[in-house]
């Protein structure tokens, strides 16, 4: 028992790791694009980058963690982040942004994909819950550092920077434990479970699984858009400082992480589903009153109750797949959903992006509410189909 408890604090901190990039680059974006001068929607072509190497990883890391273990691919994965952070913190143009985004993507998907399975089949749903919140301290604690970095002179490189020292040192962690993964394998009987080769189209034919993943798609397209676009939101259709709006954003996060830690305790007495919907229902309100004239710190709080709504929905999804889809495909299922929802952060943010270019940031509560619907219908379709209460 010890030995998978220590494993699971490991599991914990690298989770830390996957959140810590994803909320940088949209803290920072306000004061990038202005030192490039480059268009706004330039921030575009960077996420591109991003989630188009996040969905291949999230696509071929069964055959990975097939190969390798789980604890490999979670040691590989963190250091090619820590190395695309210290990219990020050196580079000057637009160019060199664009070829660190390349790592950066292709170590989130694999590491995402492996540890969720690995919990989802191992741990109990109170800690697929908690490993999320950890993934909300990640993407809380990098804005205020990036926040403080702004407050001098526009800074953010050295915001990076800050980061890429604490990306390294959970790097480094993840390669010190590898012999742990072996511990728990052989005391614990934790053994990698058999996998099911099911080819993704074939998936796709259950209807079940298509409404899971549309589920996730819209729920990441929610979340993409407030990590890209909240800082910018909150600049720009609220007339606040980039530095201020940056720190503002951190209640997003914030929210994110009291969700998924809330969530963590109520799984011990709610089922995953009766969760989602409490969520749901919290989103439903945020989105009303980020559709109402209400100053910068009332937007912002809209924004928290965003986090703390949707924050829940993923690990409860990703808790559901062996149970409604069976254990021997979950890894499967769990990366086509990865792999969806990346393909959501990827486009969300673009869709959005041409919407602000061409038209207005004010169009951001309506898109929101046009993702919630969505996330809404095929969360009452999945339940009808898999019966699962």
């Amino acid at each position: 028992m010890i030995y998978t408890s220590i494993l699971l604090v490991i599991i914990f901190i690298c989770y830390i790791g996957l959140g810590v990039p994803d909320s940088l680059l949209g803290a920072a974006w306000p004061a990038i694009y202005t030192e490039f001068g480059v268009p706004v929607s330039s921030v575009n072509l960077i996420t591109v980058l991003i989630s188009g190497g996040t969905i291949l990883s999230s696509l071929v890391s069964a055959d990975l963690v097939k190969r390798l273990g789980t604890g490999k691919v979670t040691a590989i994965s963190t250091a090619m982040t820590a190395i695309a952070l210290s990219g990020f913190s050196i580079s000057h143009n637009l160019l060199w942004l664009c070829i660190f985004a390349i790592p950066l993507g292709l170590g989130a998907g694999s590491i995402d994909v492996a540890l969720n399975n690995y919990v989802a089949l191992h741990y109990k749903a109170s800690h697929m819950n908690f490993l999320h919140c950890f993934y909300g301290i990640g993407v809380s604690l990098s804005p205020y550092l990036m926040s403080l970095a702004l407050s001098s002179n526009n800074n953010w490189r050295g915001g990076y920077h800050s980061v890429s020292f604490l990306q390294w040192g959970i790097a480094i962690m993840s390669i010190l434990a590898l012999p742990l993964w072996k511990k728990v394998e052989i005391h614990e009987d934790f053994q990698e479970e058999p996998h099911r080769n099911v080819r993704f189209r074939d998936l796709l034919k259950t209807a079940s699984i298509r409404s899971s993943c549309s589920i996730m798609i819209a729920s990441c397209g929610i979340e993409s858009v407030c990590l890209i676009w909240g800082s910018t939101y909150l600049a720009q259709g609220k007339g606040l400082a980039p530095s201020y709006a940056a720190k503002l954003i951190t209640l997003y996060f914030v929210g994110l992480t009291l969700g998924r830690f809330l969530s963590g305790f109520l799984a011990q007495r709610l089922s995953s589903w009766k969760i989602i919907r409490l969520g749901q229902l919290i989103v439903l309100f945020a989105v009303i009153l980020l559709f109402l004239p209400v100053p910068g710190i009332g937007a912002a709080f809209g924004l928290l109750l965003v986090g703390l709504g949707n924050g829940p929905l993923f690990p409860n999804m990703t808790h559901l797949a062996p149970i409604c889809f069976g254990r021997d495909i979950s890894e499967s299922v769990i990366a086509l959903q990865m792999a969806g929802s990346y393909c959501s952060i990827l486009l969300a943010p673009v869709i959005f992006g041409q919407m602000v270019q061409h038209f207005s940031i004010h169009l951001y509560a309506p898109f929101l509410a046009l993702l919630f619907v969505f996330m809404m219908i095929m969360s009452r379709k999945m339940q009808k189909l898999t019966d699962v209460r």
